[in-house]
C-alpha cells in the first residue's frame, strides 16, 4: 500500500494515511457549504485509524456540542479533515489538501436536502437527501 500525504497550504500542518479511501463523497450540507466556499465540499473518507497527523497540530471547530469537528491549520485557516458525529471510525480528507488526488471521482452526493438550485449532482454519483444509509 502507497502511503498518501497531505497537509495544508503553508506546509504547518501534514499527514500521511495508511489505508485506501473508503468513499469519495461530495458533501452538499450547509456546513460544509462554509468550509467550501459556497460549493459542495469533496472529500475522501478514510478509517480514522489510518490518518497520523506528522507536522503541527489542528486547531478544531465544532459547530455544536456534539459536532466531530472540522479541523484545520491555524496558521493558513485551511481546513484538512473532519470527524463525522454518527461515525468517529472515520475521517473525512479534504481533496484539496492531498499532495495527489488524481483518482478522486464523485461516488455519491449527499446531503442534497440542503444544496443551492445551482449545486449541480456528479453524473454517475449515488444520490442522498441527507446522510447515507448506515
Amino acid at each position: 500500500m502507497t502511503t498518501r500525504t497531505g497537509g495544508c497550504r503553508c506546509g504547518d500542518i501534514r499527514y500521511e494515511l495508511s489505508s485506501p479511501p473508503m468513499f469519495h463523497i461530495a458533501c452538499h450540507c450547509r456546513d460544509c457549504q462554509y468550509v467550501a466556499g459556497g460549493s459542495p465540499n469533496l472529500t475522501m473518507v478514510f478509517p480514522a485509524n489510518a490518518l497520523r497527523v506528522t507536522r503541527g497540530e489542528p486547531r478544531v471547530f465544532k459547530a455544536r456540542e456534539t459536532s466531530g469537528g472540522s479541523y484545520f491549520c491555524g496558521t493558513c485557516g485551511v481546513h484538512v479533515f473532519s470527524r463525522p458525529d454518527e461515525n468517529r471510525d472515520m475521517v473525512a480528507i479534504k481533496v484539496g489538501g492531498l499532495d495527489d488526488a488524481a483518482d478522486f471521482k464523485v461516488q455519491a452526493d449527499m446531503w442534497m436536502a440542503s444544496a443551492p438550485p445551482w449545486h449541480r449532482p456528479h453524473d454517475d454519483a449515488m444520490q442522498f437527501e441527507r446522510n447515507p444509509p448506515g
